[in-house]
């Protein structure tokens, strides 16, 4: 299976909280909810699309602990996230979680690295990360991500989680497809070209003859 993450990010790289008020308030954020008033039809159908190709998800504890409850009480056989979220495999990251009792879910042994590994080893189309900020770094850093899909909306915050904090490993990526929504939005679909500070390329402009150019 691809592993593919999915996440809402302000200007400033913010993933915390874009659902609610209430969603996540850790580390004293008070912004929850910020993604709503640029929700829209072009968003449903970019997400209701991401979920028509999962065939299992992959959460961390936090998210996992969100997602239960409120998408559990979706029974709308229509809503394309509710039927994958309720349906699908789910596997939960977690050093304290003790059980899982959403449908169809399994808590990852402390070496979950290796098992997600495992699992992107077996037969299928898509193994899914929404949300999950520390397993979406740790897995990034481990460089298990095959696909990034990102939305960005026109919005600073100034503090909450971000996807990227300080210390992840150096990337580039190569910009699969792109789309804009009627709010705003910019979803980015994006694969990983250089891993590493010693893959990552750079270089300098100078001046020749009076232009401005690129050093070889």
């Amino acid at each position: 299976m691809k592993l593919t993450v999915h996440t809402f990010l302000t200007l400033d790289g913010v993933m915390q909280g874009p659902g609610g008020r209430e969603e996540d308030t850790s580390g004293g954020f008070e912004f929850g909810g910020w993604l709503v008033p640029h929700a829209d039809d072009d968003m449903g159908k970019i997400v209701d699309g991401w979920f028509a190709q999962a065939d299992a998800i992959l959460l961390g504890r936090t998210t996992y602990q969100l997602f239960h409850p409120y998408w559990s009480r979706v029974t709308d056989p229509g809503d394309a996230v509710a039927a994958a979220l309720n349906s699908l495999p789910k596997y939960v990251v977690s050093g304290t979680l003790m059980e899982a009792t959403w449908n169809n879910s399994t808590i990852l042994p402390g070496n979950f690295l290796e098992a997600i590994d495992d699992l992107k080893a077996t037969p299928g189309r898509e193994l899914q990360v929404h949300g999950s900020h520390r397993l979406a770094r740790a897995l990034h850093d481990a460089g298990l991500v095959d696909e990034y899909r990102l939305f960005i909306f026109p919005v600073v915050l100034g503090q909450g989680k971000r996807l990227f904090e300080t210390g992840a490993v150096p990337s580039t990526f190569t910009l699969a497809g792109s789309k804009t929504t009627s709010t705003g939005a910019v979803y980015l679909t994006l694969l990983p070209t250089a891993f590493g500070a010693g893959d990552l390329e750079v270089g300098e402009f100078e001046v020749q003859d009076g232009q401005e150019r690129i050093r070889e």
